[in-house]
């Protein structure tokens, strides 16, 4: 018995399913998850000391890599003055004041705790500030575990083959509707059905939780003009593309300017972090300013605000660091793409920046329904061969892969031949 394997045996005797969040139970294809012990650059090694290429990178926040030397400093000197004070620090306001200063259209940002504290908090804000109720999602967007968004949502959700969630009580989602990804129309249809009743509409910008699904041609510029026509707030969930797509985000990269936004632990350098912000206004309504509370003793905890300080200085002081890691990015899926053309494979690869994903099915994956498309079994097949040969992938067809600037053109070329030798 290996390592990983003794330790999903006591874990499951103890923890739900042996693991602490679903995906990593590797139940959709079929093994044993592989437990980790330690993470250095483009690399994490597990417990059996085995080595692979991390294309999870903690789900998107190491976008420097693991264990950066001025990340783990940062995190060192910070835990020497004290872990947490349930108090307000320094550390907390410089990190707004970033935050404030580099996001398009955040003029004031709230610490919290993990992305679905931001995003619960954030739709709380938008329904205190609108008076309405009623939320508009999208089909295969996941927005955190919150019961009110567990409808239609993608992630884990999908490869658990779970709908919903039991133990949600109807009435938690009677006020949220859900529209099609990339479909204006579905969008336009629920404002009209519900006049004066929807206080915003939530979006991943890019839909990463589904596999990679990019925004169509328009389909975000016609979101704020719905939501403008209508009264409502617009809120980009960028727990995955904050600081992933571009410094601003994909407020940003796309040069649309949501209400309220959501950021997760990229702002705390891979620690337990979130935060939501967005226009002044709004962000007053805020207890202890306005009636919407929200609270959270560890919130801006010193110890991931320095983290996450160092980690977003280096991005925002490294000259074209976007336009470097984007193009490297470019070039590797451009060439797994044409890997998998060339070999025949019913397959297609969607990308924005260092986002990726390879669905397993021919037909253009734009939304939810056609990312189900998947050949699911096959995807199966290329994770475990990936894995045996050093490749350390999401073990669901329905997540992304993530680049970081650690990985080298060694790492990408030695995965670019994994794959050949898979499609042979």
């Amino acid at each position: 018995m290996s390592r990983s394997e003794e330790l999903f045996e006591r874990a499951q005797k103890v923890i739900p399913g042996g693991v602490n969040s679903p995906v990593r139970a590797f139940r959709s294809v079929g093994m044993t998850p592989r437990f980790i012990a330690s993470a250095k650059g483009s690399r994490i090694t597990d417990a059996e000391g085995r080595t692979y290429i991390d294309y999870i990178g903690s789900w998107g926040p190491m976008i420097l890599g693991h264990a950066h030397p001025a990340v783990l400093e940062a995190v060192e000197k910070a835990a020497g003055d004290g872990l947490s004070f349930g108090a307000a620090t320094g550390r907390e306001v410089e990190m707004a004041e970033l935050l404030c200063g580099i996001v398009p259209g955040l003029e004031m940002a709230r610490m919290v705790n993990s992305g679905t504290e931001a995003v619960m908090s954030a739709i709380r804000a938008a329904r205190g500030f609108t008076g309405r109720d009623k939320l508009i999602k999208f089909a295969g967007c996941y927005h955190g575990h919150s019961d009110a968004l567990l409808v239609q949502a993608g992630s884990g959700v999908m490869t658990q083959g779970i709908p919903d969630s039991a133990g949600v009580p109807a009435g938690c989602t009677a006020d949220t509707l859900t529209a099609s990804f990339n479909d204006l129309g579905s969008v336009e249809n629920l404002f009209e059905a519900n006049p004066g009743q929807i206080a915003a509409v939530i979006v991943e910008p890019v839909g990463a939780n589904m596999g990679v699904v990019p925004p169509a041609e328009g389909f975000l510029a016609g979101l704020r003009r719905l939501c403008d026509r209508n009264g409502a707030l617009l809120i980009f969930d960028e727990v995955i593309t904050g600081f992933r797509l571009a410094l601003g985000g994909a407020q940003e990269f796309y040069d649309i300017r949501a209400d309220l936004c959501t950021f997760g632990k990229i702002i705390g350098g891979g620690m337990p972090v979130g935060a939501y912000g967005g226009r002044k206004e709004i962000m007053e309504k805020v207890a202890p300013l306005g009636p919407v509370y929200q609270a959270g003793t560890l919130s801006g905890n010193p110890v991931a605000m320095a983290a996450g300080l160092a980690q977003l200085r280096i991005l925002k002081d490294t000259p074209d660091f976007y336009g470097t890691l984007n193009a490297k990015a470019d070039l590797f899926f451009t060439k797994m793409g044409k890997i998998l053309k060339e070999a025949g494979v019913k397959a297609t690869l969607n990308h924005v920046g260092s986002l990726g994903c390879v669905f397993f099915t021919e037909e253009a994956v734009t939304d939810y329904a056609s990312a189900k498309q998947s050949d699911t079994g096959r995807f199966t097949e290329y994770f475990r061969f990936m894995l045996e040969n050093g490749i350390y992938l999401a073990p669901s067809q329905f997540e992304a892969m993530f680049l970081s600037s650690a990985h080298t053109t060694e790492d990408l070329e030695e995965t670019l031949d994994a794959v050949r030798r898979f499609v042979r």
